[in-house]
């Protein structure tokens, strides 16, 4: 098949990539507002570059993977949906919610698939994970804690307009929760705070973070999140029941270390990027999207579920800024 790439900044480049070395995809097409980006992943790949957004979409791709600027997704996403091709958009569907909504308004009733890029759903450990909850192997679960801990800061413009920690880099969290337990979540309640870089407050945003949800069966989950964490990039998931204990992300790069006596655990290289904590993830992310092209199979991501995720953030948002618990009605009905 021929797949097009609309963005090829860091995430777009790490695409065309993986999409170039799979066996379903005979060839690329590429865009960028930076001609020189798109000329060196032409040069790189063996692709072929159209000059815009619509030049590309007449190119005869059979699927587009939007990798551009968040502003940009909902009309990516429209406008591939209008041409009858599948799209893959990384996350987030928009901005904001209400501009999410309105994507999902603008394409309801469309038989043409989008995929959502939350690449955890295609981590073997979160699968393990999944399945052993559908399976009954934990028991009732009680308790859920996930993790996400950057190693630093992004840039300060990125900042600026990421939306915030809970929307930028929680929302992982939330949507992993919801895909692992298969439970929604009902009520939230957020706490932050800023002990390093001053651009971050600086930002109205929080450098560090710590959410209680309540699932609508009685579960909690505790989220933690930071920007700070010097020894590396720390993804995990405990799940906790009645009758057995599991976790995500216990491996030997665990970016943790332990001080019991003789305990010599986690002793390999610290996982320090999300792309090398995720690379496989990635890979079998993007081969699931070809078979969505080739119509094997449904969408493993859909808009409904990156809004859930979406739905979260915002409750977290406000639950931060005014102290206090917050329904996940309250801010459907804001």
């Amino acid at each position: 098949m021929r797949i097009g790439i609309l963005g090829l900044g860091r995430i777009g480049t790490f695409h065309a990539e993986t999409l170039s070395g799979l066996d379903a995809v005979r060839s690329l097409v590429v865009t960028d507002p930076f001609a020189d980006a798109a000329k060196a992943a032409a040069e790189r790949f063996g692709a072929e570059v159209a000059d815009s957004p619509e030049a590309l979409l007449a190119a005869g791709v059979d699927g587009i993977v939007v990798a551009a600027a968040t502003d940009a997704h909902p009309a990516l996403i429209r406008a591939g949906v209008d041409a009858g091709i599948p799209v893959f958009c990384e996350k987030p569907v928009a901005r904001t919610m209400a501009e999410g909504v309105a994507v999902l308004e603008a394409v309801r009733g469309s038989d043409v698939p989008i995929q959502i890029g939350y690449n955890r759903r295609f981590d073997a450990g979160f699968v393990a994970a999944r399945a052993a909850v559908l399976a009954g192997e934990l028991g009732t679960l009680h308790t859920v804690r996930s993790t996400t801990l950057d190693p630093a800061p992004p840039p300060a413009a990125y900042i600026a307009a990421s939306g915030g920690i809970f929307r930028d880099c929680s929302v992982h969290d939330f949507d992993i929760i919801r895909w692992v337990t298969g439970r929604e979540v009902t009520e939230v309640y957020a706490v932050g705070g800023n002990r390093g870089d001053a651009s971050i407050k600086e930002a109205g945003d929080a450098d560090t973070t710590g959410a209680i949800l309540t699932l609508d069966d009685g579960t909690i989950a505790v989220v933690s999140n930071s920007r700070h964490n010097a020894r590396g990039y720390d993804v995990r998931m405990e799940l906790h029941g009645f009758k057995d204990s599991i976790a995500v992300g216990l491996d030997d790069k665990l970016p943790l270390r332990s001080v019991e006596p003789g305990v010599a655990f986690p002793s390999g290289t610290p996982h320090d990027f999300f792309m090398d904590r995720f690379t496989e993830a990635y890979r079998a992310e993007l081969i699931a999207f070809t078979e969505v092209v080739a119509g094997s199979r449904p969408s493993p991501c859909t808009i409904e579920d990156a809004l859930e995720a979406g739905w979260i953030a915002e409750a977290c948002t406000l639950s931060l800024h005014e102290h206090r618990p917050v329904t996940l009605a309250e801010v459907r009905g804001a």
